[in-house]
């Protein structure tokens, strides 16, 4: 008895420390070639050493918590601004990670009622499992898309390029299985038929590479198109405390004026990071008007984050004012960020003296509607903070635009590893859309992204940098289609698993 339970508890550790290593293969360590090892190993234990459906939940739950516990750590950084939160850091650590694991758990759950064998067609189950929960963690309750396993290639771009006709979803089931492929040499078939495998998925993973390269040394050969006026990044780096206390508004309006260095001969376009002005909200900027006049002209166009009053509800907005303040575009936020932004159970968590993190006891209000600005001739898509990171929704018109303008505020991460994990999902969005993303970002990574997922230019420090021109491509073939091409890819899996099974059966 004392024997079988330190086996058990032995393959338990075993498949923490996998889950573990495997969130090394994300940004900013990008250590991809772990995958190789422990997906394999995983599936590998399912198949030889699980039986019975709680035992395999268990063990995809266990996987899933170690595996979010060390790539979401940085989310307890955001507790530490207020003495209120920060007893609250031991559970975020252990109940957030656990939580997503239960999506990891659910899919060894489903794998265990194939009843796994070795034979190819778990590797084939697995994978359509795997990726098929993966995109219903992405909008269930919301969804939370961060660190899909296909973010471990985020600094691969040659391999990349197939994004613009797959989209994220299907290039991370497809990603699965590329990992899978080295358990097929313990699988129960012939000799011949597990080296045909083996060639052939090198053969694709190849193929994708060469194709990728091809991709970007073809865009490096287009031109640059003149923008009708520069675009200033800027980047305040205020530090996240100050906007935690009353600010006096009018001196931190100038701060901000002053560092981005008006020149009276251009045509500028400045942007600032979201809620970036704090102590006032969207109905009080007309008082600060005079502030504006006497620095900016006709010449100039200001796009900044702020807080936004209608009626009984309070939104995280971005607009876009000339010299004289009058609003000449307003996005208010689609997606807001659970417990950051919004209280889930809000009348239940108020019994406890809980709030959202950011400033304030009111929840923001999310809109439904998310329409392209045209500012100078330009046409961009705005997006705020975290919604970078959902693939697919960004453009429900379907309109073509120049580029993606992303704002944000990532002092909460504080100096971990979030900001860069935050910066990697903007070069999956540049390349499945086919647009330059443009980011502002206070306490992160400012960075102008081209079509292809290659890094412009960027700061993380205080200061500012110009976009003058741009490389375009046409619309891509996933922009056009969407996330319904992930459902063509789990269709064709389910073809392949079901033909697979009548041959395994014979």
């Amino acid at each position: 008895m004392r024997h079988i339970l330190e086996k058990e508890i032995n393959l338990y550790l075993l498949i923490f420390f996998l889950g573990t290593l495997t969130s090394f293969s994300l940004p900013p360590y990008n250590l991809f070639l772990i995958n190789f090892l422990t997906y394999p190993i995983l599936l590998f234990v399912l198949i030889n050493f699980v039986s019975g459906k709680f035992k395999s939940f268990f063990i995809g739950w266990i996987f899933g918590t170690a595996y979010f516990i060390s790539n979401l750590y940085w989310i307890t950084n955001s507790l530490t601004f207020y003495d209120s939160f920060k007893y609250l850091i031991p559970f975020a650590i252990i109940l957030i990670p656990s939580f997503l694991g239960l999506f990891y758990g659910l899919v060894t759950f489903l794998c265990s009622i194939f009843n796994l064998q070795n034979k190819i067609s778990s590797l084939l189950i697995f994978s359509v499992f795997f990726g098929s929960v993966e995109f219903l963690r992405s909008f269930i309750l919301g969804g939370f898309p961060w660190n899909l396993i296909l973010f471990s290639v985020s600094s691969q771009l040659s391999s990349l390029q197939i994004l613009s006709y797959v989209g994220t979803y299907s290039f991370n089931l497809i990603l699965i299985t590329i990992y899978l492929l080295p358990v097929v040499i313990f699988l129960k078939h012939k000799h011949f038929t597990k080296s045909l495998i083996l060639i052939l998925g090198s053969f694709l993973v190849l193929i994708n590479f060469i194709y990728g390269n091809y991709n970007i040394k073809k865009f490096k050969e287009k031109e640059y198109s003149n923008l009708d006026s520069v675009i200033r990044i800027i980047s305040p780096n205020i530090p996240i405390e100050k906007f935690l206390t009353y600010q006096d508004p009018e001196k931190n309006i100038l701060e901000l004026i002053k560092l981005s260095d008006p020149i009276y001969s251009e045509k500028i376009i400045f942007v600032f990071p979201e809620g970036i002005i704090n102590s006032i909200n969207l109905n009080d900027l007309k008082f600060f008007k005079k502030l504006f006049i006497e620095n900016y002209n006709s010449n100039h166009k200001i796009i900044l984050g702020i807080n936004n009053l209608t009626d009984d509800k309070i939104y995280n907005s971005l607009i876009v004012i000339n010299k004289d303040v009058k609003i000449l575009y307003k996005y208010n936020k689609n997606k807001l960020v659970p417990f950051g932004e919004f209280m889930p159970f809000e009348s239940l968590f108020r019994k406890f003296g809980l709030k959202k993190i950011t400033q304030g006891y009111q929840s923001f209000s999310a809109d439904s509607k998310r329409e392209i600005a045209n500012i100078n001739q330009l046409k961009f898509i705005p997006l705020i903070c975290y919604e970078i990171i959902y693939s697919g929704i960004i453009n429900p018109n379907k309109e073509n635009y120049d580029f993606i303008l992303n704002i944000s505020e990532d002092g909460w991460f504080g100096k971990t590893i979030g900001p860069k994990q935050h910066l990697s999902h903007s070069i999956f969005r540049s390349i499945e859309e086919g647009k330059n993303v443009i980011r502002a970002t206070n306490n992160g990574i400012s960075a102008h992204i081209n079509p292809k997922g290659q890094i412009i230019n960027y700061i993380s420090e205080k200061g500012y940098f110009d976009v003058r021109d741009i490389k375009r491509v046409d619309k891509t073939y996933f922009a056009k289609n969407g996330n319904k091409i992930f459902f063509y890819f789990v269709l064709f899996y389910t073809t392949l698993i079901v033909i697979l099974k009548i041959r395994e059966n014979k």
